[in-house]
């Protein structure tokens, strides 16, 4: 009997490790928004800015610069949704290497004429305000960029609108 036992609990020990999750190393683990949240801040960003009689798009990219969320407010133009993409790029990509949160930042410090050849020449760069990145505590894991009121500081303050939805769950 006493074999037994110590059998069964060798195998129960056995199946315990086997069921635990392995430590991975040389993993990267990253985080994203949900779909849900995504469309639920780029919703109220276009709100915020329509309530205002602005027509604007808002786009949410992850930190690979892929579409996670985009939203063509009525009437807003094309040039709209392209720069709600562009500006939430520049900040979640050249953000990141200054830890500035917001287009705004980024335009200022390189100022009114980038020199030839210089950052101004990327694709997909717009140093207009217009985007704040979303953090996840002092992680940045998405940018929500809004394209279309009549100045950039608009366009970030409905930016911010549509963080501020989903803030409280971004802990």
């Amino acid at each position: 009997m006493n074999n037994m036992i110590i059998t069964l609990i060798g195998v129960l020990g056995v199946a315990i490790g086997a069921a635990a999750p392995a430590a991975a190393q040389d993993v990267l683990t990253t985080h994203r928004l949900s779909a849900a949240l995504a469309s639920e801040a780029v919703t109220e960003a276009v709100a915020t800015c329509t309530k205002q009689g602005y027509r604007v798009a808002a786009t949410i990219i992850d930190t690979d610069g892929v579409t996670q969320a985009m939203l063509r407010g009525d009437g807003a133009a094309l040039i709209a949704v392209n720069s709600s993409y562009d500006k939430a790029y520049t900040v979640i990509m050249i953000g990141a290497t200054r830890n500035e949160d917001s287009s705004a930042a980024i335009a200022k410090r390189i100022g009114p004429t980038p020199t030839a050849g210089g950052i101004a020449k990327f694709e997909h760069v717009a140093l207009q305000p217009g985007a704040l990145r979303i953090k996840l505590g002092n992680e940045a894991i998405a940018a929500i960029g809004v394209g279309g009121a009549p100045g950039g500081d608009l366009d970030e303050a409905c930016a911010q609108a549509g963080i501020d939805k989903i803030s409280a769950r971004l802990k």
